[in-house]
Protein backbone atom coordinates (compact mmCIF):
# COMPACT_ATOMS: atom_id res chain seq x y z
CA UNK A 1 0.00 0.00 0.00
CA UNK A 2 1.25 3.49 -0.86
CA UNK A 3 2.48 5.43 2.14
CA UNK A 4 1.41 9.12 2.00
CA UNK A 5 4.51 9.94 4.05
CA UNK A 6 6.68 9.07 1.05
CA UNK A 7 4.87 11.76 -0.94
CA UNK A 8 5.64 14.30 1.80
CA UNK A 9 9.30 13.23 1.81
CA UNK A 10 9.53 13.52 -1.99
CA UNK A 11 7.91 16.98 -1.95
CA UNK A 12 10.12 18.22 0.92
CA UNK A 13 13.33 17.13 -0.79
CA UNK A 14 12.19 18.36 -4.19
CA UNK A 15 11.76 21.84 -2.67
CA UNK A 16 14.97 21.61 -0.62
CA UNK A 17 16.92 20.41 -3.66
CA UNK A 18 15.46 23.21 -5.77
CA UNK A 19 16.60 25.79 -3.22
CA UNK A 20 20.09 24.25 -3.10
CA UNK A 21 20.18 24.31 -6.90
CA UNK A 22 19.32 28.01 -7.01
CA UNK A 23 21.37 29.43 -4.12
CA UNK A 24 23.88 26.63 -3.42
CA UNK A 25 22.79 25.64 0.09
CA UNK A 26 19.78 24.84 2.25
CA UNK A 27 19.15 21.14 1.61
CA UNK A 28 19.43 19.83 5.22
CA UNK A 29 18.00 23.01 6.76
CA UNK A 30 14.88 23.13 4.60
CA UNK A 31 14.21 19.39 4.57
CA UNK A 32 14.65 19.11 8.35
CA UNK A 33 12.27 22.01 8.89
CA UNK A 34 9.60 20.60 6.57
CA UNK A 35 9.82 17.01 7.79
CA UNK A 36 9.74 18.08 11.46
CA UNK A 37 6.16 19.27 10.88
CA UNK A 38 5.01 15.64 10.76
CA UNK A 39 7.70 13.60 12.53
CA UNK A 40 10.29 13.72 15.31
CA UNK A 41 13.54 15.53 14.39
CA UNK A 42 15.51 12.32 15.00
CA UNK A 43 13.51 10.45 12.35
CA UNK A 44 13.70 13.43 9.99
CA UNK A 45 17.49 13.53 10.39
CA UNK A 46 17.74 9.80 9.68
CA UNK A 47 16.06 10.45 6.31
CA UNK A 48 18.13 13.57 5.58
CA UNK A 49 21.52 11.97 6.35
CA UNK A 50 22.27 10.07 3.14
CA UNK A 51 21.14 12.72 0.60
CA UNK A 52 23.01 15.37 2.60
CA UNK A 53 26.24 13.35 2.70
CA UNK A 54 26.18 12.52 -1.02
CA UNK A 55 25.40 16.06 -2.22
CA UNK A 56 28.04 17.49 0.12
CA UNK A 57 30.69 14.99 -0.97
CA UNK A 58 30.15 16.19 -4.53
CA UNK A 59 30.51 19.79 -3.33
CA UNK A 60 33.65 18.84 -1.34
CA UNK A 61 35.62 17.79 -4.42
CA UNK A 62 34.19 20.36 -6.84
CA UNK A 63 37.10 22.79 -6.48
CA UNK A 64 40.87 23.12 -6.03
CA UNK A 65 40.93 24.35 -2.42
CA UNK A 66 40.55 21.13 -0.42
CA UNK A 67 44.05 21.13 1.10
CA UNK A 68 43.84 24.79 2.19
CA UNK A 69 40.33 24.27 3.57
CA UNK A 70 41.43 21.35 5.74
CA UNK A 71 44.46 23.31 6.95
CA UNK A 72 42.32 26.30 7.95
CA UNK A 73 39.17 24.57 9.20
CA UNK A 74 40.40 21.46 11.00
CA UNK A 75 39.78 23.00 14.46
CA UNK A 76 36.21 23.90 13.41
CA UNK A 77 35.55 20.39 12.12
CA UNK A 78 37.21 18.65 15.09
CA UNK A 79 35.28 20.86 17.51
CA UNK A 80 32.02 20.09 15.71
CA UNK A 81 32.59 16.34 15.94
CA UNK A 82 33.40 16.75 19.66
CA UNK A 83 30.25 18.82 20.23
CA UNK A 84 28.09 16.24 18.45
CA UNK A 85 29.62 13.51 20.61
CA UNK A 86 29.10 15.51 23.82
CA UNK A 87 25.41 16.02 23.02
CA UNK A 88 24.94 12.60 21.43
CA UNK A 89 21.59 11.72 23.03
CA UNK A 90 19.91 15.09 22.41
CA UNK A 91 17.64 13.79 19.62
CA UNK A 92 16.97 10.37 21.15
CA UNK A 93 17.30 10.84 24.92
CA UNK A 94 14.86 12.10 27.57
CA UNK A 95 14.99 15.67 26.26
CA UNK A 96 14.32 14.73 22.62
CA UNK A 97 10.84 16.27 22.78
CA UNK A 98 12.45 19.70 22.86
CA UNK A 99 14.16 19.09 19.50
CA UNK A 100 11.32 20.49 17.38
CA UNK A 101 11.20 23.69 19.44
CA UNK A 102 14.99 24.08 19.22
CA UNK A 103 14.90 23.49 15.47
CA UNK A 104 12.20 26.14 15.04
CA UNK A 105 14.17 28.73 17.00
CA UNK A 106 17.34 27.88 15.07
CA UNK A 107 15.59 28.37 11.72
CA UNK A 108 14.40 31.82 12.85
CA UNK A 109 17.92 32.80 14.00
CA UNK A 110 19.43 31.50 10.75
CA UNK A 111 16.95 33.47 8.64
CA UNK A 112 17.25 36.70 10.65
CA UNK A 113 21.06 36.63 10.40
CA UNK A 114 20.80 36.03 6.66
CA UNK A 115 18.30 38.85 6.11
CA UNK A 116 20.33 41.35 8.11
CA UNK A 117 23.60 40.33 6.43
CA UNK A 118 25.36 40.38 9.77
CA UNK A 119 29.10 40.35 9.20
CA UNK A 120 32.17 40.29 11.41
CA UNK A 121 35.83 39.56 10.78
CA UNK A 122 38.16 37.07 12.42
CA UNK A 123 41.88 37.75 12.14
CA UNK A 124 43.97 35.02 10.57
CA UNK A 125 45.99 34.56 13.76
CA UNK A 126 42.77 33.86 15.72
CA UNK A 127 41.16 31.43 13.27
CA UNK A 128 42.26 28.24 15.00
CA UNK A 129 41.14 28.83 18.58
CA UNK A 130 37.93 30.66 17.64
CA UNK A 131 37.18 27.95 15.09
CA UNK A 132 37.50 25.26 17.74
CA UNK A 133 35.03 27.03 20.04
CA UNK A 134 32.62 27.71 17.18
CA UNK A 135 32.88 24.05 16.22
CA UNK A 136 31.96 22.75 19.67
CA UNK A 137 28.94 25.10 19.83
CA UNK A 138 27.89 24.09 16.31
CA UNK A 139 28.20 20.42 17.20
CA UNK A 140 26.09 20.75 20.34
CA UNK A 141 23.38 22.62 18.41
CA UNK A 142 23.58 20.19 15.49
CA UNK A 143 23.18 17.15 17.75
CA UNK A 144 19.96 18.68 19.13
CA UNK A 145 18.45 19.93 15.85
CA UNK A 146 20.20 18.23 12.91
CA UNK A 147 21.17 21.62 11.45
CA UNK A 148 24.83 22.69 11.22
CA UNK A 149 24.66 26.28 9.93
CA UNK A 150 24.81 28.18 13.25
CA UNK A 151 27.35 29.50 14.15
CA UNK A 152 29.60 27.72 11.63
CA UNK A 153 28.47 29.54 8.51
CA UNK A 154 28.93 33.09 9.92
CA UNK A 155 32.40 32.01 11.10
CA UNK A 156 33.40 30.73 7.65
CA UNK A 157 32.22 33.99 6.13
CA UNK A 158 34.12 35.92 8.80
CA UNK A 159 37.52 34.42 8.01
CA UNK A 160 37.46 35.95 4.53
CA UNK A 161 37.11 32.98 2.19
CA UNK A 162 36.51 33.74 -1.47
CA UNK A 163 33.14 32.76 -2.93
CA UNK A 164 34.25 29.53 -4.67
CA UNK A 165 36.43 28.52 -1.72
CA UNK A 166 33.54 29.14 0.68
CA UNK A 167 31.19 26.94 -1.36
CA UNK A 168 33.73 24.10 -1.31
CA UNK A 169 34.43 24.69 2.40
CA UNK A 170 30.73 24.35 3.18
CA UNK A 171 30.73 21.00 1.39
CA UNK A 172 33.77 19.78 3.36
CA UNK A 173 32.40 20.94 6.70
CA UNK A 174 28.86 19.65 6.18
CA UNK A 175 30.21 16.27 5.05
CA UNK A 176 32.22 15.86 8.27
CA UNK A 177 29.36 17.07 10.49
CA UNK A 178 26.73 14.93 8.76
CA UNK A 179 28.87 11.78 8.95
CA UNK A 180 29.33 12.42 12.69
CA UNK A 181 25.57 12.82 13.11
CA UNK A 182 24.98 9.65 11.11
CA UNK A 183 27.35 7.76 13.42
CA UNK A 184 25.35 8.96 16.43
CA UNK A 185 22.04 7.91 14.86
CA UNK A 186 23.42 4.49 13.93
CA UNK A 187 24.59 3.86 17.50
CA UNK A 188 21.19 4.93 18.86
CA UNK A 189 19.36 2.64 16.44
CA UNK A 190 17.48 5.43 14.63
CA UNK A 191 19.41 5.03 11.37
CA UNK A 192 18.64 1.49 10.22
CA UNK A 193 17.19 -0.54 7.36
CA UNK A 194 13.73 0.99 7.80
CA UNK A 195 15.04 4.35 6.60
CA UNK A 196 16.32 2.88 3.30
CA UNK A 197 13.14 3.45 1.25
CA UNK A 198 12.43 6.96 2.62
CA UNK A 199 16.12 7.76 2.06
CA UNK A 200 15.94 6.61 -1.56
CA UNK A 201 12.83 8.72 -2.16
CA UNK A 202 14.58 11.67 -0.51
CA UNK A 203 17.62 11.18 -2.74
CA UNK A 204 15.54 11.14 -5.91
CA UNK A 205 13.61 14.24 -4.83
CA UNK A 206 16.79 16.11 -3.87
CA UNK A 207 18.58 15.49 -7.17
CA UNK A 208 15.46 16.28 -9.21
CA UNK A 209 15.05 19.53 -7.29
CA UNK A 210 18.71 20.44 -7.71
CA UNK A 211 18.50 19.82 -11.45
CA UNK A 212 15.45 22.07 -11.76
CA UNK A 213 16.97 24.73 -9.51
CA UNK A 214 20.19 24.86 -11.52
CA UNK A 215 18.18 25.08 -14.75
CA UNK A 216 16.20 28.12 -13.59
CA UNK A 217 19.05 29.82 -11.71
CA UNK A 218 19.98 31.98 -14.71
CA UNK A 219 16.37 33.05 -15.27
CA UNK A 220 15.56 34.44 -11.84
CA UNK A 221 17.24 36.73 -9.37
CA UNK A 222 19.02 34.47 -6.90
CA UNK A 223 19.17 37.34 -4.41
CA UNK A 224 15.40 37.93 -4.52
CA UNK A 225 14.79 34.20 -4.22
CA UNK A 226 17.14 34.03 -1.23
CA UNK A 227 15.30 36.93 0.43
CA UNK A 228 11.88 35.27 0.22
CA UNK A 229 13.34 31.90 1.14
CA UNK A 230 14.69 33.35 4.40
CA UNK A 231 11.34 34.98 5.17
CA UNK A 232 9.64 31.62 4.63
CA UNK A 233 12.16 30.05 7.02
CA UNK A 234 11.12 32.52 9.72
CA UNK A 235 7.47 31.53 9.40
CA UNK A 236 8.33 27.82 9.31
CA UNK A 237 10.54 28.19 12.39
CA UNK A 238 7.84 30.09 14.28
CA UNK A 239 5.30 27.42 13.36
CA UNK A 240 7.57 24.59 14.56
CA UNK A 241 8.40 26.35 17.83
CA UNK A 242 4.77 27.32 18.43
CA UNK A 243 3.42 23.84 17.70
CA UNK A 244 6.04 22.27 20.00
CA UNK A 245 5.06 24.61 22.81
CA UNK A 246 1.35 23.93 22.24
CA UNK A 247 1.99 20.17 22.38
CA UNK A 248 4.09 20.52 25.53
CA UNK A 249 1.65 22.70 27.49
CA UNK A 250 -1.62 21.97 25.70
Amino acid sequence: MFDPLLLLIAAAFLLAGFIKGVIGLGLPTVSMGLLAVSMAPSRALAIVIVPAIITNIWQTFAGPYLRDIIRRLWPLMLGTVAGIWLNADALTGPHARYGTFALGILLVIYAVIGLNRFHFRVARRDEKWIGGIVGVVTGIISAATGVQVIPSMPFMQAIGMEKDELVQALGVFFTVATVALGFNLTLSGVLNATTALPGAVAMAGAFAGMYIGQAVRARISAEAFRHWFLIAMIFLGLYLAGSALAKEFG
